[in-house]
């Protein structure tokens, strides 16, 4: 079903994107030099580096996805972040005060100095690559909810996210980005807030805040930490110290989207405390995203949903030839619903063990309709899937006079395994559509439309902050040092702008070929833990290992990122260790090559 939206919540919509894209152009005229295109000045004070950091890393992604994550799985998603305050403290202990000395625009200009400038344009270009794709990313992700929620075209909706954020990058530069992240992480805020009270307040009356926390509990979606050593498990409090601080230490000290945002600081001090206020508050405020889901899941023990939150997918698998059988499994929802509602109710106002037992159980047969949901969509918009499982089915009810045996276990894994498989595709994924289905059918007017800002806010504020970085590195790490020619302040501000302008336009197409993984924030985590281990490797390196030189960490980076992609491509390891796994293998390689290779044992002698 599309949605029409109110004349009210177009006005504010429209209005806050007008005024945020509006100030930020203004505010940032006249820019001549690299100095403040680039750096912004180095007039931030802690508290703007500290907001845009944060809005840099909230895109739209965190808002959708993260409350899809909390509505299906629970508050466990927050253990990722549990090793940013601890990257917080050795970036402004260790990165900062050697960015600050070296007086650096990017990150990468100090492994030339360190090392060459093969290896600084490498990791120019692994960086280029990985955040490319997620600047992509960020304005698919809204694009692609808002136009089955809306009925708009997916490719205009690209543009016109694409063009808002150029229009004030581009004139600008670093400034621009940093001074309208602060308006959008003050939407971002207020729209958030706004929403948690009032789906507490859509919360039947006699039931209390700390009555729906207990229902929440009751299903397991208070499940905070879980400190098991279960390598399949990808969030662990494990994963989130070791692999979440590798990941951290990597994006907040050598990803430039974010280094950009601190470099712009008027002192080593602003830069440091900028940082350690993103390192206080970014935890609580991915769990309070996080409880907001959770609480969008109690609303929904209340109110009937549907098995699917994408319309169109409902509909297709309606008008198909498994139509009756989802209407079967809708029926059965409706009566699980009453189920819960009751029970809910009944464990609000008494505390039982079996009561609680009830709502566990109630919650694991609605997730086994909803997966039953999407093998139907499946099925029904995918005949090739239809005749694969149908094939494999059929070896398996021809196997099942022989249970024990290797065949019949074997087709019944892969039978299995393609099943689970429909829950990942882009039309049955619709854990990134439950929130904003849940805006548009239940919020008040007004408040769509300041939820809808939220959403295209951190879409632009993370873009923004991606693009500008690209293109700085595009032209300091490989434009300004490769390319043999005099060049002045004005014609770097210059080709900073069009190389700003030409990777706003990248983003916007691969937006258009983007696709959805079965989770669009793991997506753009698993995009920067394939490349981010590896980067840091490069960087640690560098600053700890006097002896290794640019050789060694040239051909050492190559081959780790071949060996981190096919890891990850086989599933070696849950993709937060990565980043741990990436580093290691980096420092390791580089120290073989230096004492092996004759022209290395050279470089060190």
């Amino acid at each position: 079903m599309v949605q029409t939206l109110d004349a009210i919540d177009w006005t504010v919509l429209v209005a806050t994107l007008a005024i945020i894209v509006g100030y930020g152009t203004w505010r940032t005229r006249g820019q001549k030099n690299a100095q403040d295109y680039i750096k912004g000045g180095n007039t931030s004070q802690w508290w703007t580096i500290g907001l845009s950091v944060m809005a840099t890393q909230a895109s739209a992604i965190t808002f959708l996805s993260t409350t899809g994550q909390a509505f299906s799985d629970g508050m466990g998603f927050v253990q990722f972040y549990f090793g940013l305050p601890i990257a917080m403290v050795i970036i402004c202990l260790v990165f900062i005060p050697l960015y600050h000395r070296l007086k650096v625009y990017t990150a990468y200009e100090f492994l030339e100095n360190r090392f060459d400038l093969k290896t600084r344009s490498l990791t120019a270009i692994l960086f280029l690559i990985q955040r490319g794709l997620a600047a992509g990313i960020t304005i698919f992700a809204p694009a692609i909810i808002l136009s089955v929620v809306l009925g708009w075209n997916i490719v205009t909706l690209n543009i016109i996210i694409g063009v808002l954020v150029i229009i004030y990058t581009v004139s600008g530069g670093t400034k621009a980005v940093t001074v309208t992240q602060k308006q959008q992480m003050f939407v971002i805020f207020a729209g958030m807030i706004a929403a948690l009270f009032i789906i507490i307040n859509l919360i039947p009356e006699e039931v209390s805040f700390k009555d729906a926390i207990d229902i929440a509990g009751a299903t397991g979606k208070m499940q905070v930490l879980d400190f098991s050593f279960d390598l399949e498990n990808r969030y662990t409090v494990w994963t989130g110290l070791i692999g979440g601080t590798f990941l951290m230490l990597s994006y907040f000290g050598t990803d430039q989207s974010q280094v950009q945002r601190y470099l712009s600081g008027k002192s080593m001090k602003e830069m440091q405390m900028g940082l350690l206020f993103n390192g206080l508050f970014k935890v609580p405020m991915q769990f309070f995203i996080l409880l907001v889901g959770v609480m969008v899941f109690v609303f929904y023990q209340f109110s009937p949903s549907p098995l699917n939150f994408i319309d169109k997918s409902t509909e297709t698998v309606l008008a198909s030839t498994y139509g009756d059988d989802y209407r079967a499994l809708q029926e059965k929802q409706t009566d699980l619903f009453q189920q819960k509602q009751e029970i809910s109710l009944a464990y609000s106002k008494r505390k039982d063990d079996d009561l609680k037992t009830q709502l566990f159980q109630l919650d694991s047969i609605e997730k086994t309709y909803r997966l039953e949901s999407k093998f139907l969509i499946k099925k029904a918009i995918d005949p090739e899937y239809t005749a694969a499982y149908n094939q494999l089915n059929a070896e398996v009810k021809a196997l099942e006079t022989q249970p024990e045996s290797s065949a019949y276990l074997s087709k019944l894994e892969a039978r299995n395994a393609l099943y689970k498989e429909a829950a990942k595709d882009t039309q049955t994924n619709d854990r990134d559509y439950m929130f904003i289905r849940f805006i548009l059918n239940n919020l008040p007017t007004g408040l769509i439309g300041l939820l809808l800002a939220v959403i295209l806010s951190a879409a632009m504020s993370s873009t923004a902050s991606e693009i500008n970085a690209l293109a700085t590195i595009t032209s300091i790490d490989l434009y300004g040092r490769n390319i043999k020619k005099a060049k002045d302040d004005d014609h770097m501000v210059k080709m900073t702008k069009w190389f700003t302008l030409g990777w706003g336009i990248v983003a916007i197409i691969i937006a258009c070929f983007a696709d959805l993984a079965e989770n669009l924030i793991q997506l753009v985590n698993i995009i920067g833990s394939i490349f981010y281990g590896n980067v840091l490797g490069i960087f640690l390196l560098a600053f700890f290992f006097k002896h290794i030189k640019g050789n060694a960490v040239f051909f050492g980076a190559l081959i780790t990122q071949a060996i981190v992609v096919i890891g990850w491509y086989w599933d070696w390891m849950p993709y937060l260790w990565l980043n741990l796994f990436g580093c290691v293998v980096v420092i390791i390689v580089a120290h073989i090559l230096q004492f092996t290779t004759p022209k290395t044992r050279t470089e060190h002698a």
